[in-house]
């Protein structure tokens, strides 16, 4: 009889544990995992929208505006001098201002 129940509380702790793992791996999800990927989506949708006019600052903290756009790169103008123009990858786009059309 004490070998019965011995087996069957064994068999319960297993299963705690077993749910115990699920609930951290639901907790990482919502916590890490889909946040990132919002993200990105944020991000894709926003460089998609990208247009010649467009102010910018880049992953560095550099503010520039869009001058030309090919289908991986950019070139952006920085600051007042008109001849500081770089080309540089979509990728290293932080954020995205519109420019206003009047």
């Amino acid at each position: 009889m004490n070998l019965l129940t011995e087996a069957t509380g064994g068999g319960m702790g297993l299963g705690i544990t077993i749910g115990y793992i699920v609930i951290i791996i639901a907790i990482m999800y919502f916590l890490a995992i889909r946040p990132q990927k919002k993200e990105q989506k944020r991000l894709a949708a926003m460089l998609s929208e990208l247009s010649v006019g467009d102010s910018i600052v880049t992953t560095g903290g550099f503010y520039g505006v869009v001058i030309d756009i090919t289908d991986d790169d950019v070139i952006v103008e920085f600051g007042s001098n008109k001849n500081c123009r770089i080309p540089m990858k979509k990728s290293a786009i932080a954020e995205v201002e519109k420019a206003e059309t009047e």
